[in-house]
């Protein structure tokens, strides 16, 4: 089997509804535990490296040290063109080892809302995502890299996604949520809720509504770019 590295930073905000997809198309999944564990020796070389999302900062490096090395592993494994996809703070994490700015944005964007594709993005995988709502759940927001395809936007947030080449995506919305296990977000995240003046009731009724339309869209947007990749 192939190998599949995860790099994580909060214990529910895993792979998600994707993880099936890994199994059938041969991966064999491994959680690397950030800030606790560290890095895998094999995770520059390893056939897929994922970056999940979690409640801090790219610019934080002095309260999470972790995130210099892990920096440092990403824009390894990006100069080298190895397939690795990032998701929320991953993508941020991608987007800054590539010399993009990453910020605040000065507004939460939480909730579930449909992406805005640009033709680049009506050409990628994203494609499936066409109005179906995702989550979103970001407070700081990357700049597009340079020589990187901006693939999607919302109102709040002009730069959703971006592709290098077949092997490399990062999408700052998430596509991998499993609605059935979304009671983990609200309670992890309840006191980010509390501040943002954000009703978890309301998440839990949209994660309800859009859980299986997002499950469908996601397993086959991940499943594509999985066989896209060289």
């Amino acid at each position: 089997m192939r190998t599949a590295i995860a790099l994580r930073h909060v214990h529910f905000e895993d792979f998600g509804t994707f993880e099936p997809v890994l199994a059938s198309n041969g991966f064999e999944i491994r959680y690397c535990e950030m800030g606790a564990d560290d890095l895998p020796a094999d995770a520059l070389e390893a056939d897929l490296l994922i970056v999940l999302g979690g409640p801090i900062g790219v610019y934080e490096t002095s309260a999470y040290p972790f995130l210099v090395q892990e920096t440092e592993l990403l824009r390894a494994r990006l100069t080298a063109g190895r397939p690795t996809f990032g998701i929320c703070l991953g993508a941020q994490l991608m987007a800054h080892a590539l010399g993009a700015d990453v910020a605040p944005t000065g507004i939460k964007e939480i909730g579930f809302s449909c992406l805005s594709l640009t033709a680049a993005g009506e050409n990628s995988p994203l494609r499936h995502f066409r109005d179906v709502p995702v989550l979103h759940w970001h407070g700081d927001a990357f700049a597009i890299p340079a020589g990187a395809e901006h693939l999607a936007a919302t109102p709040l947030c002009a730069a959703q996604a971006f592709a290098m080449g077949p092997n490399i995506m990062g999408v700052q919305f998430h596509p991998e949520v499993d609605a059935g296990r979304f009671e983990r977000w609200l309670i992890g995240h309840a006191a980010e809720l509390s501040a943002a003046g954000i009703d978890p009731r309301s998440l839990r009724a949209a994660a309800a509504r859009f859980g299986e339309q997002l499950r469908a869209a996601g397993q086959a947007m991940f499943a594509e770019w999985l066989n896209g990749i060289v």
